[in-house]
């Protein structure tokens, strides 16, 4: 089945069941195959490249421009309005798009791109009649472009990764696969679907399966609590720092989590702290997740069905992992790993191995029932006097801390010792935190002399990406 055909089939099949409530209104599947189908005559006939630029909240407009570029032959190119005006004029440039539909509020960030055509979602004409006969759907190859998305990396501007029209339906089938989803649940869209987390695991995937999803365009923890009590939610995917928000609800409790099917995390590590927070107070298993934008999202991940605490889970299907011998970096090969870096011939070659495994930048271990467990980043290690420290092993003991809220570590040039260890620790709400306390702890604990941080700066943010993700390159 192709990326495209879902939506339609849907239309089809329960035209009046209900595919998406936003901050705007309900749509059933008809409506929102109406409203795709208008899109996507709208885009033909606005232009001739081959691809589109979306900058919109989530929602069901973006959904339907989504599928109505789709339903245009164009592939998509999500823009991440949250970004610096340089990374936005980068994205635009680099992608060689002259078309992008927004709203409002958002058009302003496109202000220094010249010659854009840019659509107003807000001011398109409500399709007067209802869609009734699927209209002719394009036929893409497996190997056709279906979405540019960019990713901001670790260093410098935003790469463009090429999805294929195999990667994303194979990730999109292997994820529902091993998740255990089915048309029955009820899902809460809480990652900007600009991201590869938010478009196959709460659009592409949910819609496949007919189901029904609720956006809020804008995460806040008091929101998402009253959609999934309001709303019946079973279904909810997130970044760490969004759990940890719900978790500081004072008023939140077990019962409000009881239509709960699974609570999945991803983005970054889930601290262990975390995950026994949800256990505890909710009675709520938050399972782990590992995914990559050039993977088109899942790589592995911890179901219901099986589970492993402190790993991001088995594989998915069709992914094949293997640890690189020299340094235990993980290494990924299937259907769903992308085509490449758009315009960055270089680094796609050098992304991936002589016998054609991706090369995550991740370091990790795989236990014997085929778990995988990521001790840290190649890149992030932190080396003291030709001694390694991982941060993760550091930021992990200083979130057992009572005081400690959120923790991230780095490594900071030092003349004598090439590298020492620097710690930024959020408190607790109504704790404080004390550094030389917390040092102390960390030699307490039995951590190795040369981990042990050498500054720890007590904040009350981190920079963050906008998933949520904590911004090490800044914290440098």
């Amino acid at each position: 089945m192709s990326l495209i055909e879902p939506l339609f089939q849907q239309a089809q099949r329960q035209p009046d069941e209900l595919a998406v409530i936003d901050d705007r209104g309900r749509y059933t599947y008809q409506q929102l195959a109406t409203m795709a189908a208008g899109m996507g005559g709208l885009l033909a006939s606005q232009t001739q490249r081959p691809r589109v630029g979306l900058m919109l909240p989530s929602g069901a407009g973006f959904v339907a421009s989504f599928y109505g570029a789709m339903l245009a032959g164009k592939a998509i190119v999500p823009l991440n309005f949250l970004l610096a005006d340089r990374e936005i004029l980068h994205c635009i440039a680099d992608s060689a798009i002259d078309t992008v539909v927004t709203i409002p509020q958002l058009a302003p960030r496109l202000k220094g791109a010249q010659g854009i055509n840019v659509i107003d979602l807000t001011q398109l004409p409500q399709p007067a009649t209802p869609l009734v006969a699927a209209p002719k759907l394009p036929t893409p190859t497996d190997d056709d472009l279906a979405v540019l998305m960019y990713t901001s990396g670790t260093s410098g501007l935003p790469k463009g990764v090429l999805l294929t029209h195999r990667n994303i339906e194979s990730n999109v089938n292997a994820a529902i696969e091993a998740a255990g989803l089915e048309h029955r649940h009820k899902f809460l869209g809480i990652v900007p679907l600009f991201h590869a987390f938010g478009m196959t695991a709460m659009m592409l995937a949910p819609i496949q399966l007919g189901a029904s999803i609720v956006y809020i365009a804008r995460f806040s923890p008091v929101g998402a609590l009253n959609a999934i009590k309001e709303h019946g939610i079973s279904l909810l995917m997130g970044v760490p720092s969004m759990f940890a928000a719900m978790a500081r609800l004072k008023n939140a409790s077990a019962d409000d989590f009881k239509t709960i099917y699974a609570m999945i995390s991803g983005g970054e590590p889930l601290p262990a702290a975390l995950r026994e927070t949800f256990a505890q107070r909710f009675g709520v298993t938050l399972y782990e997740a590992y995914g990559m934008t050039e993977t088109s999202l899942a790589v592995a991940l911890n179901t219901p069905q099986a589970h492993r605490a402190g790993s991001v889970g088995r594989p998915v299907p069709g992914m094949h992992v293997k640890l690189d011998s020299e340094d235990g970096e993980i290494l990924l090969k299937g259907p769903m790993v992308m085509k490449g870096y758009n315009n960055l011939p270089e680094q796609t070659v050098a992304a991936f191995t002589a016998d054609g495994y991706f090369r995550t930048g991740d370091l990790g271990t795989i236990d014997a029932d085929g778990f995988i467990f990521i001790t840290g980043r190649k890149k992030d290690l932190i080396i003291i006097a030709g001694e390694k420290a991982s941060p993760r092993e550091i930021e992990e003991l200083l979130m057992t801390h009572p005081a400690v809220s959120e923790a991230a570590v780095i490594g900071k040039k030092d003349l004598n010792r090439g590298e020492v260890v620097a710690a930024y620790v959020i408190p607790r709400e109504g704790q404080s935190a004390d550094a030389d306390e917390l040092r102390e702890f960390c030699r307490k604990q039995g951590l190795a002399q040369w981990k042990v941080p050498r500054e720890i700066n007590i904040v009350e943010d981190l920079p963050r990406s906008a998933s949520g993700k904590v911004l090490k390159r800044e914290l440098k």
